[in-house]
């Protein structure tokens, strides 16, 4: 795929989740438990009914697989960097656990989630968030300044995984943490599927393989990588999948 083509594709997500941001979710489909409400798909990942209801009204926009934070293991005053933080779900959670003295930063590519995360942010009062304007494939952030990287069913939408594992590396601290919920694929996605760029922004067609994952992971420096795959998420070849290094 082209440089061009790459942008191609960031520009189709980019739309398709600044128009979720203005419908409040109601046009995500990555599938998923069948729920009534956003918050009872989350608890369904493994989020609690106080979690849920801890974060301001509209930061669940539903668009998660899976609970980084549930293999994060974040502790007090670590700083916490949130790649493709969305209306600010995560980062809000991530705040209450790293406390007043840690912090989080949440960075998305799409205005309209960013203005909607900002808010969250004043109107819940959480002065140690911050949500930057960026690319994942170019992290707004200084090397070796996080503590912990977390991503929610991001890093399958980007054209360039492997810039995006290098930049999670170059932000994190030594012995830092990747802790990340995505979908994977189970079986090789035909190249005709994965060429359509009507699919390009959908959350399952950039899915790679486990293998992948675990090699794009150790060229860009992780050690100690795991990779759980759980439930089908009844769309195969795909399943969601926590992993942490």
């Amino acid at each position: 795929m082209s440089t061009l083509q790459h942008d191609d594709v960031r520009q189709a997500v980019r739309e398709r989740y600044g128009a979720i941001a203005e419908t409040r979710g109601e046009q995500a489909s990555c599938g998923g438990p069948s729920t009534s409400t956003y918050d009872e798909k989350a608890q369904v990942y493994g989020y609690s009914s106080d979690e849920t209801g801890a974060v301001p009204q509209g930061a669940n926009l539903g668009l998660g697989c899976g609970n980084p934070l549930a293999i994060a293991s974040l502790q007090a005053g670590q700083t916490v960097l949130d790649l493709g933080s969305g209306a600010g779900f995560d980062c809000f959670l991530a705040a209450r656990a790293v406390g007043e003295t840690g912090h989080v930063i949440g960075v998305d590519m799409t205005h309209e989630m960013l203005r909607k995360a900002r808010q969250h942010a004043i109107d819940g009062g959480f002065s140690n968030v911050e949500f930057r304007l960026g690319e994942i494939e170019c992290l707004p952030v200084a090397d070796q300044s996080v503590d912990v990287v977390i991503s929610n069913c991001v890093i399958n939408l980007s054209p360039e995984k492997h810039r995006v594992y290098r930049e999670a590396f170059r932000a994190l601290r030594p012995g830092g943490r990747l802790a990340v919920s995505d979908v994977v694929a189970t079986a090789i996605i035909p190249e005709s599927v994965k060429e359509d760029m009507a699919l390009q922004n959908s959350c399952l067609v950039g899915a790679s393989l486990i293998d992948d994952i675990e090699a794009m992971l150790s060229e860009a420096g992780f050690r100690d990588i795991r990779i759980e795959p759980k439930d089908e998420r009844g769309a195969f070849p795909f399943s969601r999948s926590p992993y942490v290094t």
